[in-house]
């Protein structure tokens, strides 16, 4: 029997790229040649520089790997149809959660192949990233810096998050772990989601889920708010100028989602009026973002590029995940795989 040619389409450090081949030495070839992949700039960067690109007799080889390959770790490729370069693929598992928009962008249908994202392998960043901006909101961390940095000494009453209500916008993996570690500051958390059973509510511990036409009456509610939900046609422009009305005056918002949710134009009006007291933003709908966005210079925003899932840990979290994948590829047991995309749904 053949082996399964397994190509490595990302960055990935050798350490994992032997793990993999111990693990399934006798049934998969590897098929990973660093030369042709670009230069990481940081711990688990799976894109390189922007403006990558290989050589005419690298992308030669790269394509005659990709036209071999069975499964990839990661996408292959970024543009076109990605049927176009590999006839054979039949399963990718992705470095990254929201991977519905590049699916369709590479023209990938229900049915072609299966695809498996990492979801679950960002959440705990995620959330301490969420943690430090409301913790930098309620304990004034700008005040102090700027007092710290005048040689200025003058008492304060700060705040606490005990008490507020924390809104959730995209309860998975990501807003599950955002609602559990709520809870240990006693904060209350709900969430809008499709699913919102009372009993789902308790499984994945919020005080209440919401409908998505109640969208306005939990952003009413809320002193604090987080953004994980996926881009798809149904959260596009989720948080649209209505929503924005229906914030809370003084409400913290943080997004770890993606920016096309999000208004960008009433956001910065509720951010220069108060009504957002402080925003700690890691997506934009334009990335990088510009150098003249007015947001870089709002005193009342923390602006992350695209940064806060990222850890140390990442990748050895999604090889947890690929080589569970992969045995079960392997064995035929496709129905065990976990964080199958559903291509409909995008995500």
């Amino acid at each position: 029997m053949s082996k399964i040619r397994v190509m490595i389409s990302s960055p990935l450090e050798s350490e994992y790229i032997e793990r993999i081949q111990q693990q399934f030495s006798s049934q998969v070839e590897i098929l990973h040649d660093p030369s042709l992949l670009p230069p990481t700039r940081y711990v688990a960067d799976h894109t390189g520089p922007a403006g990558f690109q290989r050589t005419p007799e690298q992308e030669a080889r790269w394509q005659e790997m990709a036209a071999k390959a069975d499964v990839a770790f990661d996408f292959p490729y970024t543009t076109g149809k990605l049927r176009d370069h590999t006839p054979h693929l039949k399963w990718i598992q992705t470095t990254s959660s929201g991977v519905g928009q590049a699916a369709t962008r590479l023209g990938i249908a229900k049915g072609d192949l299966i695809i498996t994202t990492a979801s679950g392998v960002h959440a705990r960043p995620l959330t301490e990233f969420v943690f430090m901006v409301l913790l930098m909101a309620v304990k004034q961390h700008r005040r102090i810096a700027s007092e710290q940095q005048s040689h200025h000494w003058e008492r304060f009453c700060g705040d606490e998050l005990s008490g507020k209500t924390l809104a959730i916008i995209g309860p998975g993996r990501v807003g599950q772990e955002v609602a559990r570690v709520a809870r240990t500051f006693e904060m209350k958390p709900v969430g809008l989601a499709r699913d919102n059973r009372p009993e789902r509510a308790a499984s994945i511990g919020v005080d209440r889920l919401f409908a998505r036409e109640e969208l306005h009456d939990m952003l009413g509610q809320a002193d604090a708010l987080v953004i994980c939900a996926p881009h798809t046609p149904d959260t596009e422009d989720m948080m649209d100028r209505a929503a924005f009305d229906a914030l809370k005056p003084g409400v913290i918002m943080v997004n770890i989602g993606r920016g096309p949710l999000v208004d960008e134009v009433a956001m910065l009006e509720k951010l220069r009026d108060g009504t957002i007291h402080f925003a700690g933003l890691d997506v934009f709908r334009t990335e990088p973002l510009p150098s003249d966005s007015p947001f870089w210079d709002e005193p009342n925003v923390l602006v992350s590029p695209h940064s806060a899932s990222t850890s140390v840990r990442e990748n050895e979290r999604i090889v947890d995940i690929f080589t569970h994948n992969l045995a079960c590829f392997v064995d035929g047991r496709t129905s065990d795989m976990r964080n199958v995309l559903d291509i409909d749904r995008m995500y």
